[in-house]
């Protein structure tokens, strides 16, 4: 061999030195990335155990809730919007978290949002996310908004409406509550079907606000309530009257004549209830009374 040939051979030996450690240093680096990243996780599957995990934090709970909270962020970020997205740790790490701090209002507040997503953006654990702020309810009875958002949860996610109400209720009797928090409960107790708690609650609240505005509003709710269970107890005489004549009575006086009525029954704007050919009650035109009429409506 040649000088010449040997020493072009030295150069583009010493010139591949350079690249090869590049090319070391970026299969190392992603080695390294993968690792960091099963290590991470074995980590978070190892410390799944809230208990243990305050003991070794040593005082520290509320930094280590801290990091434990950002890492939730983290590994929801990195994970939402994916196909075939898993969210096995989401539910570990939150309660890890709110055991570290069970004041860390954020924690309960945006991982039941975390926990109650479906499809591509949440692993659809509704159950989880309620369990969740029923536990930040506890740990921070002062705070009406996680109340809120426990009404939420049954509201929107499970259709739960008389739980709903209930959350919305319990909320409004923390101190310094605003009053819409009574407002939204009777609503969601109507569209539930029941008149009797809404009436309770629209009627607390009526007694409880020095508000015009507010007061004015329950007011209005309670006339309508009024009116609505009236036209049901005259759609049940209706419903009887037919039952005996074989036909529905044309008018309140009839139902008077027949003694299904001490009188002419009249709605809060004292105008008299009108009845339909087909038996149904309703209120006369000239009445400034709004019911809600079905589910639909009721929260319009």
């Amino acid at each position: 061999m040649s000088n010449r040939r040997q020493n072009r051979m030295l150069r583009a030996a010493i010139l591949g030195v350079p690249l090869l450690f590049v090319a070391i240093a970026f299969v190392q680096q992603k080695i390294d990335a993968r690792t960091r990243t099963a290590a991470k996780q074995k980590e978070e599957l190892l410390f799944r155990s809230p208990a243990l995990v305050k003991k070794l934090s040593l005082g520290y709970d509320p930094l280590l809730a801290d990091i434990y909270w950002t890492r939730v962020v983290q590994y929801y970020g990195e994970r939402v919007g994916l196909p075939d997205a898993q969210f096995d740790l989401l539910w570990p790490l939150l309660d890890l978290t709110t055991t570290l701090d069970p004041r860390l209002v954020t924690a309960y507040r945006f991982g039941a949002i975390f926990l109650s997503e479906t499809g591509v953006v949440g692993p659809g654990r509704t159950d989880l996310a309620i369990e969740l702020v029923k536990r930040g309810i506890a740990a921070n009875p002062d705070k009406w908004i996680l109340s809120t958002d426990l009404g939420f949860l049954y509201y929107w996610r499970l259709k739960d409406y008389q739980n709903a109400s209930a959350a919305y209720l319990a909320g409004s009797r923390v101190p310094n509550a605003p009053p819409w928090l009574k407002m939204m409960a009777a609503r969601i107790a109507e569209k539930g079907g029941s008149i009797e708690t809404s009436r309770i609650i629209w009627s607390e609240l009526y007694q409880s606000t020095d508000d015009p505005v507010v007061r004015k509003n329950a007011l209005e709710n309670l006339r309508g309530l009024k009116a609505q269970e009236d036209e049901m107890h005259l759609d049940e005489l209706a419903r009887n009257y037919h039952k005996r004549f074989g036909r529905y009575p044309s008018n309140m006086t009839e139902m008077r004549d027949a003694g299904m009525l001490p009188g002419i029954p009249v709605d809060p704007d004292k105008f008299p209830y009108v009845i339909g050919p087909d038996g149904k009650s309703h209120l006369d035109p000239r009445s400034t009374v709004k019911i809600p009429k079905g589910p639909s409506d009721r929260l319009k």
